[in-house]
This record gives structure tokens, sequence and C-alpha cells, in this order.
């Protein structure tokens, strides 16, 4: 509709910037910005661009074990014979894996959800990536599982139900310490208060 009222002088502009549009965190007039930034830039940058695009599309894979996004049918973190295998790190996104590994102070690997479980977005168990997860933590070589969910409302929420499920004799499920700022999401948090968060992880126990 914005688009319809602007007198934008192409339609190839006005579709362009539509699509632009779709993608999170961008508003309209950030998008017809974008969209004419690309059409300013040169038929072989624009190529450059475009597959680049594609090849994120068709190329980049999940994760067959963990849901990070991989060139392989398995991540280099999954496949690292060097990480600790007995240590499984549960986040929201895969950028929450890249802000960890930033901090470079943990050395396991990761479980990837896609999400939080959120009733008011219509986002429960089944929508994100939790049966994969009671899979491998059913493996007593597996010693702990660390919740690193951002401290929202959301994030308590899904903790709860996971400590749920996973909870067996043998398994230690710990939760990062409250350095991350509540409300906050994990991927925008400081390497340092990430990592002391990580280190200083406690042990999670359901509150009645």
């Amino acid at each position: 509709m914005y688009f319809c009222i602007m007198q934008i002088p192409s339609k190839y502009l006005a579709n362009a910037a539509e699509q632009i549009a779709t993608l999170p965190g961008i508003g309209k007039r950030s998008a017809l910005r974008l969209a004419l930034e690309l059409h300013r830039r040169s038929t072989e940058e624009m190529r450059v661009f475009i597959e680049a695009l594609v090849e994120l599309k068709t190329k980049a894979h999940v994760c067959s074990i963990c849901n990070n996004i991989s060139d392989d049918l398995a991540c280099g973190i999954c496949s690292d014979k060097q990480r600790n295998s007995a240590i499984i790190c549960v986040v929201e996104d895969v950028r929450d894996i890249m802000a960890i590994e930033n901090t470079r102070s943990y050395k396991g690997l990761y479980h990837v959800l896609g999400g939080v479980i959120s009733p008011m977005d219509g986002i429960g168990p089944k929508e994100l990536n939790i049966e994969p997860l009671v899979e491998r933590s059913s493996n007593l070589s597996v010693v702990e599982i660390i919740f690193a969910i951002s401290p929202t409302m959301e994030g308590d929420t899904t903790n709860f139900y996971l400590f749920k499920r996973l909870n067996r004799e043998g398994l230690l499920i710990t939760a990062l310490t409250r350095g991350v700022s509540v409300g906050s999401e994990l991927q925008f948090t400081d390497e340092i208060t990430l990592s002391r968060s990580l280190e200083q992880r406690q042990e999670f126990k359901l509150a009645f």
C-alpha cells in the first residue's frame, strides 16, 4: 500500500522495494533506499550479488545433527573431533552460535531450536527442533545440556519445557547466569559478558 501511494517512477523499482521490505527489520523507506542503491550498481556487481544469494539458498544446508547452517551434511563444529561431544549448548538461532563462538570459551557442541515457545505467535513445541534434541540427550555419553536461550518470558517458558523433556538421571542441565540482561537477545550480548555467563553457568532448577 505504501509503495502504491508513493510516486515511484518505475514499476520495477516498486516491485524490488516490495520484495526487500519482506525481510525482517527492513521498513518501507529503507527498502526503497536499498532498491535504489542496487539499481546504481553495475551489471557485474549485481551479477555477483545475485549469485551470492542463489548460492546461499541452493548450496548452504542445515546441519543434520545440530541444525546449524553448513556447506556439508554436518557442520564444521559437529565434525570437529576436538570438540567436547559430552556437552550440548541449546540456542534459539544460528546467530547465537556465532556469538558464543566469538567468545572462544566454549568447546562443546550445539543444538539450534529455531526459535522459542511463544503461544501468542502460534509457536509451540512442535514448531521447534526439540525432538532431535531429546534423542541426542538420551545418549548416555552426553553429560551436560546448557540452556543458552535469551532471558525473556518466552525463553523461560522454553527452558521449563525442555527441562521436563530432557531431565534424566546422570544428565546435568545448566543455564547461563544472569549476566545476560533480562529481556535481551543473546546474539547482542557483548563477548566478555557472554563468556562469563557461560563459564559461571549454574544448574537449572524448576522454581515452585
